[in-house]
């Protein structure tokens, strides 16, 4: 990467971006609606059972004009999803302010262990344990989603909760290879703790991106 590179990075002109592409939204509070995600590469939380680990290293992906994105983007849809890897690694300020001036509403999902930037109309909030968010990105979350790997996780899962606004959407979705023998489980935490809502990624299931 050049200095000049690095400049435009820093400032958000250009973005790593690992892929674009209009499809459903899969999981949680929005599932089933058009949308048009722009992911990001780069992201060092490191979760072990991450579905795109390719995403991890930046260098690997291409550097975009961050208003050529935003203009892709909204000529196919008003809901941006902006993802990772960890899209706030970067300054997000003049893609989304672009995507603004397109008319659209702009979700992001983040595990929140990285300052806010940009102007977002719902954050998803994913924390993990190997970054924790935040303490600032809690109570701006409209959306908890927090991935059930083992047992443990639901005691994270409540910890996590506690956090955030009582007016924040609490959803528990199983890390995809866990899925048989977690959802059964989150069934049954669910019926005894009925503030949570299940999450299923229903993009898998429908082969869809």
């Amino acid at each position: 990467m050049t200095n000049d590179q690095e400049i435009l990075l820093k400032q958000g002109k250009m973005l790593p971006v690992m892929e674009h592409f209009y499809t459903i939204q899969g999981e949680g509070a929005h599932t089933g609606k058009a949308a048009y995600f722009i992911r990001l590469g780069g992201c060092d939380v490191g979760c072990h059972w991450c579905d795109v680990k390719e995403s991890w290293d930046p260098n690997l992906h291409p550097l975009m004009d961050a208003e050529t994105v935003a203009e892709i983007a909204a000529s196919f849809c008003k809901t941006i999803v902006l993802t990772g890897g960890e899209p706030l690694m970067w300054n997000l300020d003049i893609l989304t302010g672009r995507l603004k001036e397109l008319g659209c509403t702009i979700h992001i999902e983040t595990s929140g262990a990285y300052p806010m930037s940009g102007i977002l109309d719902w954050i998803c909030l994913s924390p993990k344990k190997t970054g924790l968010p935040k303490p600032e990105i809690y109570q701006k979350a409209h959306e908890l989603k927090m991935i059930i790997f083992n047992q443990h996780d639901f005691k994270f899962a409540e910890e996590q909760a506690a956090r955030v606004s009582p007016k924040c959407r609490l959803f528990l979705q199983s890390e995809w290879s866990k899925r048989h023998e977690m959802y059964p489980k989150i069934t049954d935490y669910i019926l005894a703790n009925p503030h949570w809502q299940a999450s299923v990624q229903t993009h898998k299931y429908l082969n869809i991106p």
